[in-house]
């Protein structure tokens, strides 16, 4: 039986954003957020009688056992417990163009250099799951172990439902058009030049305030992506800490009737319905999170003399396996910047890998590809296939290159080196 509430407790609909959206800032950072004041309790996660009836909620991205610098989870209080839905039954029709186990039965594979264009924009009605598919991958969602690349396009906002990735981490790069999400968490206002992480098992919602959206998704299954390590770096540089933006508490409480929440599990969609907005989470503390990051706060660092840097010196975030220094997957950017070098070829140098590496581009034109690599496009260099510029780039750098000189680069690449 629900518990009446001790005050009435009202919120607004999610498909109205501010602009001035207020965030948390710090990675992996331990919050404490409230929408009313009073309604975080203090002293104890689940007390017996929560302030304004609410009810105590833990929603846990590691095992309980992990490390405690390890260890990430968070408490809701919220007006109604997710719990109270219906079953969950398959979607139909079914989506067909989402993976998450990945082996002969129902993937190729093929070492050959791949290249995509830019996908145009749906004519029918596309919200963001519907126009989600996916690229390539590894690994398996049901071993907690590999990850998906998906793209999406999209014309039109989620309408009466919520999406729930059980499978992984998203980490979505939009290249065109804004995306509002809402989580439970709160609130994020995402332009293309930033990414946003919606971790494993947190239910959100896309919406278009600019209507068609077209963008990239890595996802991982069973870690989660972290700051790299800056060794010899020292203290500061990549992506600081205090750029990553957490939502703060947000809720609405008003009835949702036929509600369904989507839920992806082993890569395939289930549907359950509910009454009720899931986005009814008044307060909530802990370091278990979405949040987004600008890419143009990245703090690059680069060649000042001879030779081209390792594209690892380039990574925003990583998503670390139990070997060290090897990733399950990298987000590696190439920002706008200087290049200043004797005697060096400037773009990426010809090479093979032990990581694949699937490109993508916000906006720009990349040095290394004159023709045929656009926004909105790909590219998928697989484990050890050899891959660099093309014909036409390098023929114009070794004509135009001279001892000394600097380059100015204004694109912006990204890079998911994976195992």
């Amino acid at each position: 039986m629900e518990k009446p509430a001790t005050e009435v407790i009202k919120g607004d609909g999610w498909g109205r954003f501010p602009d001035d959206l207020e965030y948390h800032s710090g990675f992996g950072n331990h919050f404490e957020s409230e929408a009313i004041a009073g309604s975080l309790p203090r002293g104890q996660n689940s007390p017996l009688i929560c302030p304004f009836g609410l009810y105590a909620e833990q929603i846990s991205g590691t095992s309980f056992t992990s490390p405690r610098k390890l260890s990430q989870r968070s408490w809701f209080y919220r007006i109604k417990p997710s719990v109270t839905h219906e079953p969950f039954w398959p979607r139909e029709p079914s989506h067909k163009k989402l993976v998450s186990e990945f082996d002969g039965s129902n993937t190729v594979a093929n070492p050959t250099q791949l290249r995509w264009k830019p996908v145009d924009i749906p004519d029918s009605p596309t919200d963001f799951i519907d126009g989600l598919y996916t690229i390539c991958g590894a690994g398996s969602s049901f071993l907690r172990h590999g990850f998906a690349i998906h793209m999406y396009t999209a014309n039109k906002s989620m309408d009466n439902c919520a999406f729930c990735n059980a499978d992984g981490d998203f980490l979505v790069v939009p290249q065109q058009g804004r995306l509002w999400i809402t989580t439970e968490c709160g609130r994020l206002q995402v332009s293309p030049g930033e990414i946003v992480v919606l971790p494993q098992g947190f239910r959100f919602v896309v919406d278009l305030p600019d209507g068609p959206s077209r963008g990239y998704v890595a996802e991982v299954f069973g870690t989660h992506f972290q700051l790299p390590d800056l060794g010899p770096i020292g203290a500061n540089g990549l992506a600081a800490s205090r750029d990553f933006l957490a939502p703060t508490a947000w809720f609405e409480d008003c009835p949702r009737p036929g509600f369904t929440i989507i839920q992806k599990f082993g890569g395939e969609l289930f549907n359950a319905r509910q009454d009720f907005s899931p986005f009814n989470v008044v307060a909530w503390h802990g370091n278990y999170v979405p949040y987004k990051y600008d890419l143009s706060k990245f703090c690059p660092y680069n060649t000042v003399l001879i030779d081209h840097g390792d594209p690892s010196i380039n990574t925003v975030l990583t998503a670390p396996t139990d070997k060290p220094g090897v990733a399950l997957l990298d987000f590696v950017i190439f920002p706008p910047r200087w290049l200043v070098a004797e005697h060096t070829f400037r773009p990426p140098y010809y090479h093979r890998n032990c990581m694949s590496e699937f490109m993508g581009l916000i906006y720009g034109g990349y040095e290394a590809k004159a023709d045929g690599f656009l926004p909105g496009g790909a590219s998928l260099h697989s484990c050890m296939t050899p891959h660099g510029p093309d014909t036409k780039t390098y023929e114009v750098i070794i004509l135009s290159t001279t001892l000394g000189s600097q380059v100015n680069f204004h694109y912006a690449i990204f890079v998911l080196r994976v195992v």
